[in-house]
């Protein structure tokens, strides 16, 4: 007689590895290259992340370059210096190549005045409290008698990308234009690599790799990168159904990042106002902007006079309501509130240079 046995089976379930949450790491930096890593992501967001930060940091990060030049003595580029062995064009290609760090975001100008027989280069020039030259040892030019002198005034400006020097028409004779290299990146490239988490291997690790011209640190120039795409995507986040320009954005704003994001200080608040703002946690302009009468008036001591304060301040960048009830802001007053937020930055910038 046969035993038969029932063997019973369980079924198990496989509870899912919680993914976490992407972090970026510097793999190796210096003052001209940089290799970060940015991991895990899921399947399709390396390329989705590292194509629109390779293109912003290739063409929308800005730097300074030399824009036009005068030479004494010299009418057109078609021409030569006396004793200096290369002629006006060849003089003009190395000017071009001049590399810069600003410290400013003012435009300026420098002088390189050299006499006597000798190599010049970029170290010539006479050095500025708003521009450093990152490349002082770059060839520019060879005077080749003791009766040799070369002056030159140089103009400097801020820009992104490249601008040839054919654009800038209505220039005087004697103003010599130069295509200006504003970009401090020369080159990026990005990889995307198979990674797992756990059991589970449909994940990507993003690597990163960024050449400067030392004008700019690469890990400033990621970072620069990045806030220029937040900004732009900042305006998708905070975009309502039947939104109107000019409304307000919780109950409809449309205002520019560097508005929504200005801190409460920049505003002009009495000390009182300020600190019930800072202890409810209320730090930028944005949040207030979000925010109806009656959530501000359950601030802890925060009043119908500090109400008054609040919207009075706002209304002075043309963007308060009165009563508590939004009204709309145009273009004008938007704008208004923008350069008043970038005001304040290059204030604060100042200030640290200062200091």
């Amino acid at each position: 007689m046969l035993d038969f046995v029932r063997e019973e089976t369980r079924e198990t379930t496989v509870e899912p590895v919680p993914v976490p949450q992407p972090s970026v790491k510097p793999l190796e930096t210096n003052d001209t290259y940089g290799k970060f890593v940015m991991e895990p992501l899921r399947r399709g967001y390396g390329v989705t992340v590292g194509n629109p930060l390779r293109r912003v940091l290739l063409n929308s990060v800005p730097g300074a370059a030399v824009t036009w030049v005068r030479i004494e003595g010299v009418q057109h580029e078609y021409t030569a210096v006396p004793h200096v062995k290369e002629d006006v064009t060849e003089l003009l290609l190395n000017i071009k190549a001049i590399r810069m760090r600003a410290k400013t975001e003012r435009p300026g100008k420098l002088r390189l005045e050299v006499s006597g027989p000798g190599k010049v280069c970029a170290g010539d020039i006479v050095s500025s409290a708003d521009f450093e030259i990152v490349n002082p040892e770059l060839h520019l030019a060879t005077l080749d008698s003791p009766e040799a002198r070369l002056s030159i005034e140089l103009n400097v400006e801020h820009g992104t990308g490249y601008v040839p020097g054919v654009q800038r028409n209505g220039m005087p004779i004697g103003v010599l234009p130069v295509d200006a290299v504003f970009s401090p990146v020369q080159k990026v490239n990005y990889t995307v690599e198979r990674t797992r988490v756990g059991q589970q291997t449909d994940f990507e690790r993003l690597l990163l790799e960024v050449w400067t011209d030392g004008a700019i640190a690469p890990l400033d120039a990621v970072r620069r990168a990045s806030e220029i795409l937040v900004n732009h995507f900042f305006l998708f986040s905070h975009l309502s159904e039947g939104q109107q320009e000019g409304d307000w954005a919780g109950k409809g704003l449309a205002v520019p990042a560097e508005v929504y994001n200005m801190p409460v200080e920049k505003l002009g608040l009495s000390a009182r106002t300020l600190n019930c703002l800072k202890r409810a946690h209320v730090d930028k302009v944005g949040q207030i902007l979000e925010m109806d009468r009656a959530e501000l008036l359950r601030i802890r001591n925060f009043g119908d006079r500090s109400e008054q304060e609040l919207y009075a301040r706002l209304a002075d960048i043309g963007l308060s309501p009165r009563a508590g009830e939004p009204q709309p802001a145009g273009k004008e007053a938007i704008a208004q509130a923008a350069e008043v937020a970038t005001e304040g930055e290059e204030e604060e910038e100042l200030e640290q240079e200062q200091e």
